[in-house]
């Protein structure tokens, strides 16, 4: 026995420690359970039901009839399904990549050189981020309309026959609303990557200095590497963000002309609000759900491969 309790074994708890650490779990579990509560029934039980209603036919009226997965295997053959997710790989380009590589190019720019005024400069390009985006739609569509300050411009210096309806042209009005989304995706992306470049320690500049590196191999060698982190949250968010974009088309276009610019999050609002097919627009917002949720663990998982 005075072996065992010298070796520290068989030792028992001091009770006043064992309260202590309960109350201190109950307390934990207190602070949470408000929070929780209000996730599971703002979050968790609309997913539910929203899983539950795709595998019926329901116009959210009469009564609703098993379908199974119907609703899953039919919408991927529907033309305008396959149109919709096509318009999305376009907007993905321009909400994403072209923002990214925009916005990593002037924050290098802007960290690595004085520029007077450089705070105004900032926050005009964060701008677009302040603004809502039906803001943002609607000025964009005053814009682009055929007698507005775009057209004029043009006219002005000499480019009239580029003039268009840019919103109403078949050709045209899928990539203008792309450069609203570089428009608006650019000075959140710059603002990200400047705060990720000024938190580099300047040792490593200077270090890169003395073995004679160029601002090339900075960017390559050392800027790069650092801002892993914030290029994956910069692309997980205006990835999904593109592939959710309903409030910019509706505004805009209302997907038109015809179908040249229906995204699926439009799709999914006309099916549950106008032609009301509360399963397939249920199926519709599931897959929406899933597919981001890949994007963001791919990206994730891509970066922290490359950490390792």
């Amino acid at each position: 026995m005075r072996a065992a309790a010298a070796g520290g074994v068989g030792r028992l708890p001091r009770p006043g420690r064992s309260k202590r650490a309960r109350r201190r779990r109950w307390l934990g579990l207190a602070y949470v359970a408000v929070p929780l509560a209000f996730y599971l029934a703002i979050v968790i039980q609309p997913l539910i039901a929203t899983v539950n209603y795709s595998f019926y036919q329901w116009d959210g009226v009469s009564p609703a009839t098993w379908v199974g997965g119907r609703n899953y295997t039919t919408f991927w053959s529907t033309p305008d399904m396959a149109a919709a997710f096509g318009h999305v790989v376009v907007l993905i380009v321009m909400f994403g990549f072209i923002p990214l590589a925009l916005g990593l190019l002037c924050a290098t720019l802007l960290s690595r050189a004085t520029v007077k005024g450089q705070s105004v400069y900032r926050w005009f390009l964060f701008l677009p981020q302040v603004l809502t985006t039906v803001v943002v739609a609607i000025i964009w569509k005053r814009i682009y309309s055929p007698d507005g300050p775009l057209n004029t411009i043009l006219g002005l210096i000499g480019l009239g026959a580029l003039r268009r309806n840019w919103l109403g042209d078949f050709t045209w009005a899928l990539p203008s609303l792309g450069m609203i989304g570089v428009w608006g995706g650019f000075g959140f992306t710059m603002l990200l990557f400047l705060a990720g470049i000024i938190a580099i320690p300047t040792e490593l500049f200077e270090a890169a200095r003395l073995d004679g590196a160029n601002r090339w191999h900075e960017f390559r060698y050392i800027i790069l590497p650092s801002l892993r982190g914030q290029m994956a949250i910069a692309l997980t968010l205006t990835i999904t963000g593109a592939l959710r974009t309903f409030d910019l088309v509706y505004v805009t276009t209302q997907g038109g002309p015809g179908n040249a610019t229906t995204t699926p999050a439009l799709l999914l609002y006309q099916l549950a609000f106008v032609n009301p097919s509360v399963g397939q627009a249920s199926a519709i917002g599931i897959v929406m759900a899933v597919l981001c949720m890949i994007i963001a663990v791919v990206i994730t998982r891509v970066v922290e491969g490359r950490d390792k």
